[in-house]
């Protein structure tokens, strides 16, 4: 590593032209990596709705349906409307009256269910299908323009229309988000550095690895818009003590040696092998979302993960070549530092150390089960405000229609049209039933010779299977939908045990089972990936059930605030704050410990290295959490999505619980454990004297 660092400090200059020329193709690959905006995407393939979706996507042209609600229009200004969107590039059918009846009939020729499904007072209502899922461009596209209507008092609701309407928000607040996210970040760390440029030149030197990251992304192929929106924020705030790190590093160096190309070179060699390590934990958190069912872990996982290695390499590599060339300013424009070592906390900690673990214990039965027992919702317009388009269509859907959440009946084309005739006349008795449409319903006695149920049939018959269209007044995710989902498999399930049920609602569905299994899966995988980490480290069996039990307890703290604020959380921050905050956070305590041990070996007792240790690594533990919070909770501020609102909080909160857990509660872990981490580790060592007893 010595021949490797005087070799990046004599080619710096090199290495800087060839990081710069490099950014060119990663924003190339940056504006050409897809965003997907549709989560329920991401269920796990064979799941049952996913497998639905499949077949309306291959076999009904189905996979994305929206309604749009007309209000106060005459009929012939509807079907000139119907035309026009038509006609729009990636919109399939316009399903709407005149496809079963003449307009120029009163509206009461059309049979009842038709006429109550269509018209609510002066509103009516079209069906547009679109020639692909609901994700892609094409049918984004089509939405958009379908939005444009909205000036003539006609309202787009349904799952595609809410993906188009979170692709606009998160594309007008994202670089909103990191605008923040950057300044705020400055601000904390001109606040921790004696140096006014220092911050500058750290913010330029970050930027190389989440241009990378962000850049290298078009190799997934997609990413999800929850990573699109999170992944600079976290990168910022994940990666920022690596840069500190090495400037520390580097001045200290300087007082030692005569030339400041060989204190670069110490300082590369000595940080290598410090951030690296500290990065590892940082990374096995982000990859256990790999576990997760739920690809979209998965997403987040891969490319955080990718964003850490990128920031340790452009640290040692880049970032060098940046401080040495702004050498001078950053000795030259300095000032007081203001997060400075604390001096009373070591005293207070070393003093009340039984009392803090006393606290630590009562406080931490409760957190666990208040964590447990926190209100999640899976309802993805909750993540929206109130005045879009998508949201007003879905409300009036309800209000005028009774209609709020579509499922999709698969069976197969063998079941006889009796028991077909039975399957319907059953799910419209289910509670929140308010329309059931099938093929079979239009056919035999009672249905007037002017109604020809033909595009009916081209919509509900196709590839040997058919379709099923219910509506339901109950909105997604809740539990009065899934019971009614579940009384509907009951009765799909006698007549054809292949039948399938797709749509939001089942997806939702499933999205509620599917993260139920992936909470748990992850937060095991998380901790057991690092207890082996810290145990590879230290060479120890108890400290990394010590360290992880501190954050864990962080974690339980954060997690379970919003249930004393009765708070409720979108469905992805249990999963993803815990692993988040385990792996970043971790780094805090390894630094605390790592410190205790050094403070052991010169000497000191076990009180003396807890205080000296608390007083040496608190400006950097403070100024990182205070970088991560500041980072987070800007965000959190002005988001106008809940869900990033939320996440963003979360984490914000988090990095702080866990400084103050890190200063107060593990090294009094520390003090009382000094003798059991002892016996269980090799090469630990002895305190001076023996432990006193108060």
């Amino acid at each position: 590593m010595e021949k490797l660092s005087k070799f990046i400090v004599k080619y710096r200059k090199i290495i800087l032209i060839i990081s710069i020329i490099l950014l060119i193709p990663s924003v190339f690959g940056y504006l050409n990596t897809k965003v997907n905006y549709d989560i329920l995407s991401y269920l796990p393939a064979d799941s049952e709705s996913m497998q639905g979706q499949d077949i309306l996507d291959k076999d009904f042209n189905l996979s994305s349906v929206d309604m749009l609600v007309v209000n106060g229009m005459k009929d012939k200004d509807v079907l000139k409307l119907k035309e026009q969107i038509q006609n729009i590039k990636g919109v399939d059918k316009v399903v709407w009256r005149d496809d079963v009846t003449d307009i120029s009939l009163p509206k009461e020729a059309i049979p009842e269910n038709i006429r109550k499904m269509l018209y609510s007072d002066d509103a009516t209502m079209l069906i547009i299908t679109f020639k692909e899922p609901t994700a892609s461009d094409t049918t984004m596209n089509a939405i958009a323009e379908i939005k444009k209507y909205a000036s003539m008092d006609c309202y787009q609701a349904g799952f595609s229309a809410i993906t188009e309407d979170t692709k606009d928000l998160v594309n007008q607040e994202t670089p909103i988000y990191s605008l923040i996210a950057v300044l705020l970040c400055l601000v904390v760390l001109c606040l921790g550095l004696k140096s006014w440029v220092a911050p500058i030149v750290f913010l330029i030197g970050i930027a190389f690895p989440i241009v990378y990251n962000m850049g290298t992304n078009v190799f997934l192929g997609q990413i999800s818009y929850i990573t699109q929106a999170l992944a600079l924020i976290l990168q910022l705030a994940v990666t920022m003590d690596y840069s500190i790190f090495l400037l520390h590093r580097y001045q200290e160096e300087k007082a030692k040696t005569d030339t400041k190309e060989d204190a670069m070179s110490k300082a590369i060699h000595a940080t290598f092998i410090s951030i690296t390590s500290s990065s590892v934990t940082t990374i096995a958190g982000f990859l256990a979302l790999c576990a997760m069912q739920l690809t979209l872990g998965k997403d987040i996982g891969v490319v955080m993960a990718k964003g850490v290695i990128l920031g340790v390499i452009c640290t040692v590599l880049v970032l060098p070549s940046l401080l040495m060339a702004f050498d001078r300013a950053i000795d030259k424009y300095t000032h007081p530092v203001l997060i400075k070592p604390l001096k009373r906390t070591p005293k207070f900690v070393v003093k009340h150390y039984k009392a803090i673990l006393i606290a630590f214990v009562i406080i931490f039965i409760p957190a666990i089960y208040c964590q447990a027992n926190v209100g999640q919702y899976y309802d993805l317009t909750q993540t929206l405000p109130s005045d879009l388009t998508s949201v007003e269509g879905t409300n009036q859907l309800k209000e005028k229609f009774n209609m709020t959440t579509t499922h999709f009946v698969i069976l197969d084309d063998q079941v006889p049209t009796k028991d077909i005739q039975a399957i319907i006349d059953q799910i419209e008795k289910v509670d929140g039933v308010s329309n059931v449409i099938g093929y079979e319903k239009y056919i035999g006695p009672g249905v007037p010779s002017t109604f020809e149920p033909k595009v009916i049939q081209d919509i509900l018959h196709n590839g040997g299977k058919r379709l099923i269209i219910i509506n339901s007044d109950y909105h997604s995710a809740t539990n009065e939908l899934n019971k009614q989902l579940d009384q509907i498999d009951t009765i799909l399930h006698k007549y054809d045990p292949q039948a399938k049920i797709a749509g939001e609602g089942s997806m939702t569905r499933d999205l509620i089972t599917t993260t139920n299994t992936d909470f748990q899966m992850v937060n095991i995988v998380s901790i057991i990936a690092i207890l082996l980490i810290i145990a590879v480290t230290f060479k120890s069996f108890s400290l990394p059930f010590i360290l992880v039990l501190a954050i864990e307890f962080a974690i339980c703290v954060n997690m379970g605030i919003p249930y004393l604020t009765h708070t409720q959380l979108p469905f992805i921050a249990g999963i993803v704050i815990g692993t988040i905050q385990l792996g970043a956070c971790i780094d805090y305590a390894i630094l605390m410990t790592t410190r205790f041990k050094e403070e052991l070996q010169n000497g000191h007792s076990v009180k003396e290295a807890a205080g000296i240790s608390i007083q040496m690594t608190s400006p950097s533990i403070i100024t990182s959490g205070l970088s991560f919070f500041a980072a987070c909770s800007g965000v959190a501020v002005i988001a106008k999505m809940d869900m990033i609102a939320a996440l963003c909080q979360l984490l914000g909160r988090g990095a702080l619980i866990s400084v103050f857990v890190i200063l107060l509660v593990l090294p009094s872990m520390l003090i009382v454990s000094q003798k059991f981490i002892q016996k269980t580790t090799k090469n630990w060592p002895k305190a001076k004297g023996e432990l006193q007893h108060e």
